[in-house]
């Protein structure tokens, strides 16, 4: 992705469709927590699906976010980690409003 933001659904999804990987993380923050890992299961024209990780081992939280509600940014601060695809030194950082949703376990 280049340096500018994602604006409108048609581009955030034509981003976000390239990180659909189940060997990828993506980074995730809502307004009442930061820094948390996530893949991409699919992404329309109107929501992104993300499974997030949560404190317990092997359990995920699916979730689908409106893209008007996300904003598309960068992450500097990791790299991506699919052993089959040569190393970036940043992976994709969605930017949700709002809180995240309650994990039901």
């Amino acid at each position: 992705m280049e340096h500018r933001t994602a604006s409108n659904n048609e581009e955030k999804a034509a981003v976000i469709r390239k990180w659909i990987n189940p060997e990828e993380r993506v980074s995730v923050q809502f307004d009442d927590q930061r820094g948390l890992n996530a893949e991409v299961t699919g992404c329309s024209g109107q929501l992104v699906d993300l499974a997030l990780d949560t404190p317990v081992p092997h359990m995920r939280q699916e979730i689908s976010i409106p893209l008007s509600e996300v904003e598309v940014s960068e992450d500097l601060g990791h790299y991506t980690r699919d052993p089959d695809k040569p190393l970036k030194r940043k992976r994709l950082m969605l930017i949700i409003k709002g809180k995240r949703p309650a994990v039901v376990y």
